[in-house]
């Protein structure tokens, strides 16, 4: 593969990590805890995708490469990681009298309770939607560049995921209450602002747009119960490197990550890609290695800059 296909493989896998990036960053700023629930948010959207095949199945289309029913299976992905998100926010973590530890702590049993019960619905074996295999695009293959239709439709889908909260946080009544939360929840109460029902619309988009994530996830690979707890890790990341409680640096830190996570293979063929270095030079670490190699490269960013990319700017 080329360098531009790992580039094109890298925009496509950055496109699911910032949606989940945005969503963990949106809770974080606003509801002031880390969730770690947040990876198997993705999860339960990705198998609301795949009940919604089961139920209507791949009908209509292509658009994109895509029949009609997955551009359904998006929204009832979004809904249906929404609704439980919700949910959980009004039984569990708002009757909690507790600080922002034991609001991190809760979650991490909301994220196992979330994991067993798909894994008693649905069991614990790899998955994936019923819409068929895709060959790569013909006219980019000679270009070294092997993606689908499939990854084209995941980042035009979470480009205009992004666009349109880009829009509402900047030019809507409630994205103006939500940054002024950010920055000071305190003084947006005094100011009149009803700060319970702000934070539930905060829950409502960050989980919608994890359950988008988790429908584009197990579309770029396959669907199992650990899917999203196992890109939790990679998620985090992303939100410290672009800045904690930053929506815009939760993007741009979404987007280093996944790139450098696709990218990681070319190590192996350093001397083929500089000139004045010996073809046969390379570092011998494989794809396997990806997660590793990015948490060193936040960790190298953090050390020259400890507030992240966007340093202390608010959502």
């Amino acid at each position: 593969m080329t360098v531009i296909g790992y580039l094109a493989n890298g925009l496509v896998f950055s496109s699911i990590i910032v949606l989940g990036s945005i969503g963990l960053s949106l809770v974080y700023s606003i509801a002031d805890f880390a969730n770690f629930a947040h990876g198997d948010t993705m999860t339960i959207g990705a198998y609301a995708a795949l009940v919604t095949f089961g139920a209507v199945g791949a009908i209509g289309g292509p658009v994109l490469g895509l029949p009609y029913s997955f551009f359904l299976a998006i929204v009832v992905g979004i809904v249906a990681a929404a609704v439980v998100a919700v949910v959980t926010e009004k039984l569990i973590y708002e009757p909690l009298d507790i600080d922002s530890i034991g609001l991190l702590i809760t979650s991490i049993g909301i994220a196992f309770i979330y994991r067993a019960i798909i894994q008693i619905r649905f069991g614990s074996d790899f998955t994936q939607y019923g819409i068929g295999a895709q060959r790569p695009i013909d006219w980019l293959v000679e270009y070294g560049v092997r993606i689908t239709r499939h990854d084209v439709a995941i980042v035009v889908s979470a480009t205009i995921l992004v666009v349109g909260l880009h829009v509402l946080l900047q030019y809507t009544d409630l994205g103006r209450k939500m940054r002024a939360m950010a920055d000071n929840p305190d003084l947006a109460r005094v100011s009149g602002i009803r700060t319970k029902r702000v934070k539930l619309w905060t829950w409502v988009i960050g989980a919608g747009l994890a359950g988008a994530g988790g429908v584009f996830l197990g579309l770029f690979n396959q669907l199992a119960p650990r899917m999203g707890f196992n890109l939790l890790l990679v998620i985090f990341a992303a939100v410290i490197l672009g800045g904690i409680g930053s929506v815009y640096g939760a993007m741009a830190g979404g987007f280093l990550i996944g790139m450098i996570n696709q990218l990681t293979p070319l190590l192996t063929r350093i001397g083929e890609l500089l000139p004045l270095v010996p073809d046969e030079f390379g570092i011998p670490i494989g794809i396997e290695y990806a997660n590793a190699i990015a948490f060193v490269i936040m960790v190298a960013v953090l050390l020259v800059r400890p507030s992240g990319i966007a340093g202390e700017e608010a959502t």
